[in-house]
């Protein structure tokens, strides 16, 4: 039988998400730099909008054996751009609770115009694809050996992501309110924030990923990000689909999907992907034989988080 992997990718329909994608995110630097004059935005939203469509265009036009080379390059132009040239050269601090002081504050600065695209309304469009392309800490974890986790998750440890959520956003309000601290008092303060997030989150997600035997167990347990995207990403228009007349149920999607979603559940009601854990890293579309499994526009939304978790 021929392999359908073997079947021409270079069509027109599958550069249509990364020129969205990229299109997206020219605009919004151009917009913010008219509304504040800062020539920051000119660079910085679109060279990431352009290391995700490149890194989408390299997955669709590589071999399926090395397609994932394209998400891992732009994870790695994104990540280093993010973590060292803003984070340690600026510098600008792009940790959430950056983000709360300046909501608090009612002013803008780089980690709104950062998380507005990323992780609060850019999810309508791209669901949670900020996870599964462009997050720094993601970047490090995805180089350690656990990548397609074989048990499932944890029942009920999703909740600590919302406890981190809270957490953080409770520290912000006291500094802000009680303490009378504001972002940029202290010097070297922005460094400082950058330094003690990033410690956290990589020596968590380092330990996480090793005892739970999965690269992603600090996504599905501890990382606040998601708090924010999944509210936005229920109605994202791009999802993936299965096609049911190609799909022979065998399973290979499923085993390949490093979030633990049950993908063919979606597919025996006819639906897209529609749960909120999918990140768009696009290995269960390289796992499929039957290359049934298709990025694909639409507007809808589900409730139903079809999840595999550990017995």
């Amino acid at each position: 039988m021929r392999n359908p992997h073997s079947q021409n990718r270079i069509s027109p329909q599958n550069f249509i998400f990364p020129a969205v994608l990229w299109l997206v995110f020219i605009g919004m630097g151009g917009y913010w730099y008219n509304r504040t004059g800062n020539r920051f935005f000119l660079y910085d939203l679109p060279y990431i909008g352009s290391s995700i469509a490149l890194g989408i265009v390299l997955n669709t036009l590589l071999p399926p054996k090395h397609a994932h080379y394209g998400r891992r390059f732009t994870q790695l132009l994104v990540g280093v751009y993010m973590l060292f040239f803003l984070g340690i050269f600026l510098p600008v601090n792009m940790q959430i609770e950056q983000f709360f002081f300046y909501v608090l504050a009612g002013t803008v600065g780089g980690a709104i115009v950062h998380y507005l695209p990323a992780k609060v309304i850019g999810p309508i469009l791209f669901s949670r694809g900020w996870c599964g392309w462009g997050c720094w800490t993601a970047m490090a974890l995805d180089f350690l050996p656990w990548k397609h986790p074989q048990e499932g998750r944890l029942r009920g440890m999703g909740i600590f992501r919302y406890v981190h959520f809270a957490l953080s956003l409770g520290l912000v309000a006291f500094l802000f309110y009680a303490v009378k601290y504001s972002p940029g008092s202290i010097p070297y303060e922005t460094i400082l924030w950058c330094f003690a997030g990033n410690i956290f989150y990589y020596a968590a997600g380092f330990i996480l990923a090793a005892f739970m035997k999965d690269n992603r167990a600090f996504c599905k347990y501890l990382c606040p990000i998601p708090v924010l995207q999944k509210v936005s990403a229920r109605f994202s228009i791009f999802k993936n689909r299965i096609d049911n007349e190609k799909c022979t149920r065998c399973g290979k999607c499923e085993r390949a999907c490093i979030m633990d979603i049950k993908l063919l559940d979606y597919a025996a009601r006819n639906e897209r992907i529609l749960s909120t854990e999918c990140i768009l890293c696009s290995e269960c579309e390289r796992a499929c034989p039957q290359n049934a499994i298709r990025l694909t526009a639409k507007f809808d939304a589900g409730f139903s988080e079809f999840i595999r978790f550990r017995e």
